[in-house]
């Protein structure tokens, strides 16, 4: 799973990276970690909207949420099973690319997880990518406000994320740059799902 990431470059340089504009660039504030259970506002471009970048919630809300504590539940979605879960099936072809310089990981050094070591991930070739994700559009009925929210999604880990990740064995789905517009384009959520993967690095915190 994921639910830390980094994104701390510069507008201008995700702007050119993505040939894409902020529609709030004052909301964009760059952040060396990012907590997913924050539920932050961070950047993603959607399939409705491909040359904006907008300002989505992390931890998706599905349309017929009678609040917003499934958020919890929702930071990542697994992409074998997502257009199966109530959460997720309505969301499935709503597709964003939730934008990252890095992420964070966890290495389990006993069974029980009570000494870990800390990695920052990110993919070779890449310095601003893309995760694969999906959104939805909830208006909460308690204000009548619109929530735009979304949710990462997972597959079964490669074999350095295996060796990081060595309790859950799962990692986000990072995009090839070659692949965000076929992602956006709602191609089968099964062809990024692994052995589908990029070149990952990582090193210690």
């Amino acid at each position: 799973m994921c639910y830390r990431t980094k994104l701390n470059t510069k507008l201008s340089e995700i702007e050119r990276a993505f040939d894409a504009r902020f529609n709030e660039p004052e909301a964009y504030v760059p952040m060396e970690e990012i907590n997913g259970f924050s539920f932050s506002r961070t950047p993603v471009i959607t399939n409705e909207n491909r040359g904006e970048i907008e300002m989505f919630n992390w931890g998706l809300i599905p349309f017929w949420a009678k609040d917003d504590g499934i958020k919890k539940m929702t930071l990542n979605a697994m992409v074998e099973t997502a257009d199966e879960k109530p959460a997720y099936r309505n969301s499935v072809n709503n597709r964003c690319l939730i934008l990252a310089n890095g992420y964070y990981e966890w290495q389990w050094k006993d069974p029980k997880g009570k000494e870990k070591q800390k990695y920052l991930i990110w993919p070779k070739d890449q310095e601003i990518f893309a995760f694969a994700g999906i959104y939805s559009s909830w208006t909460d009925p308690a204000t009548n406000k619109l929530i735009n929210s979304y949710s990462m999604l997972t597959t079964d880990a490669n074999e350095l994320m295996s060796e990081i990740h060595n309790n859950k064995k799962r990692m986000p789905i990072v995009l090839k740059k070659e692949d965000q517009a076929s992602w956006l384009g709602n191609s089968e959520l099964s062809s990024f799902a692994f052995p589908y993967e990029v070149q990952l690095e990582a090193r210690e915190i």
